[in-house]
Parts: C-alpha cells; structure tokens; sequence
C-alpha cells in the first residue's frame, strides 16, 4: 500500500520489528520497500509517509497508545488518519475506546471496519488448517490458542482430517504425548502473578484475593473484651450520618447472639467468634446492603 500509495514507509513496535527481522532472515518479504526511522518519518510532508503501528487492540504500552498519549517519537496532527485494521476482541473495548477518544480529541481521523473492508486478519481459517494438517500428516493435534470452544472445534476439524489422536487441555494441564496413549496425567499451578509492593504473588491468591473482597464490601471488626461488653467498628461501609446507629445495633445483635448458645458452646472459641461473626455481618448486610469480611477478636483464654 505503500508504494501504491508513493509513499515512505515506517514501522513503529518492536513486535513488527522482530517479526520483519525474522521473516527477511528466513528469505520472504523480500519485495518490502526501505523503512525510514521517526526522525525521517516526522520530516517528511503528512502526505508521503505510511505508519505500520503495534497496538489495535488498546495495549497500554504498544506503539499507537503512546502515539495517541502524545508520549512518543510519531507525533499525529489534526487531519491525520488513523485506520484500525482489526475488529476488536471482546473484552478490549474499553481500552480501544481511550485510545480513539484521545485521538478524537486531536481532531484525528478514524476508519475501522465499520466504515470500511479494511479488516485483516491474521489467524488461520479452517480451509488453512485443513491444508497444514495436509501437508504434515500428525500422529498427534494439540491445539494450545484460543478459548477451549475454539480449541475443542480444531480437534474436531482435525480428526476429521484423520489425525488419529488429539489431546484438548487447559492452562497448568501437564500432558503426556508418549509412551502409551497421548492425553493429561496431572495438574499443576498456573495463572498470572502479580507484583505486590516487593513480592510476586498469585493474582489468584489468598491476599490479592481478600484485598478484592474489601474493596468491594468493606471491613466489620468486633471485638469482645473478656468482661461481657462488645466493640464494633465499621471500616469502607457506606452509612455516614447512620454509621453511629449501625455499631449500636451491631454490639447489640452480637450480645444477643452470644446470650443464644447453649451449654459447652459459650465457652467454645470458635463457636463464639462463628456467632458475633455472623449477627456483625447480618447487621452490615441490613443497614448497608453490603457483605463486608468481619473479623471477630477475642479475649486470651
């Protein structure tokens, strides 16, 4: 398009970068035009320069994010086109749509598939798939890309392309391909980690996960003192001018709760902390809607 167009061509992404670089070792795109680097590009008139740029799908830190954050070496004005030849994947609209609304606020011209055919894809179809199963002839298919549905189908796809055996798994599945029969033989951990302050953790794990319940509910603390009396004290609960009666409804459902069990229960710690734990959380529930963590302290034996 660039040289139909007559014009220079620059490429901004280091992923476009290594896939150019390894493609042209590997002896194809031997008919790609001479890139220019940004210095050159930014020179040239609006009219004679093409820009391949990273980032269709809103990442934060790929080329036309920060292009659009004015925050890198090509630099767009009023006028330019930005054309978005992918559709959008599910789940990136937001960050796609901060990406077009910053370039909308410089007055930049947008054209994505609705507007016109300009869609390129770069996954296989099926008539694709069906040709390299062809060509290579496995013993074994393990599709490991997509969502399981998608995954499920290529099995399918390839079976009926006579491919004897295939094995779907997930993420953290450890499979055997042989001796024996090919298919899973374990589990291990897997999934994102998660820098928190100095130390990497579990997305999924017990802190980053509590962390999420207390920012969506709150924190209830009650506290029993040892000589009968009850604190309660609400932390990220949306009750303003109504928090004073909420604490004194709260310590009063509490006693009351206490004063319910039976026998060798009063003294069973667990059996305490279980009922202030549950009459704090039905008092937050009722006066705020919400279902806060409650942590209940008791007084040493």
């Amino acid at each position: 398009m660039a040289v139909a167009t007559k014009r220079r061509l620059c490429v901004a992404g280091r992923s476009l970068d290594r896939i150019i670089r390894t493609a042209q070792a590997s002896g194809y795109l031997k008919n790609l035009p001479d890139l220019v680097d940004f210095d050159t590009a930014m020179n040239l008139p609006r009219g004679e320069v093409l820009i391949l740029a990273t980032g269709g799908q809103g990442e934060p830190r790929a080329a036309l994010s920060r292009i659009a954050e004015d925050t890198h070496q090509i630099a767009l004005e009023a006028g330019d086109v930005v054309l978005f030849s992918s559709r959008q994947i599910p789940g990136n609209e937001i960050a796609i749509g901060r990406i077009q609304n910053r370039l909308a606020g410089r007055d930049i011209t947008m054209v994505t598939d609705r507007q016109a055919e300009i869609h390129v894809s770069g996954h296989p179809g099926r008539p694709e798939l069906e040709a390299m199963y062809d060509w290579l002839r496995p013993e074994i298919l393990v599709p490991v890309h997509g969502e399981l549905r998608h995954m499920r189908e290529q099995a399918r796809v390839g079976r009926t392309k006579g491919i004897p055996k295939a094995v779907v798994q997930q993420n953290g599945d450890l499979i055997r391909l042989a001796p024996g029969k090919p298919g899973k033989i374990s589990e291990v951990r897997a999934g994102r980690l998660v820098l928190d302050g100095d130390i990497l953790t579990p997305a999924d794990g017990e802190a980053i996960v509590m962390r999420r319940r207390l920012a969506a509910n709150g924190l209830v603390i009650v506290v029993l003192d040892g000589k009968g009396r009850v604190h309660v004290e609400g932390i990220g609960l949306p009750l303003d001018e109504d928090y004073d009666d909420f604490t004194a409804e709260a310590r009063e459902d509490v006693a009351v709760a206490l004063t319910k069990l039976k026998g060798g229960a009063r003294h069973d710690r667990e059996a305490v902390s279980e009922a202030a734990r549950l009459a704090a959380r039905r008092a937050a529930q009722r006066w705020s809607g919400k279902k806060p963590q409650v942590r209940v302290i008791l007084p040493e034996p």
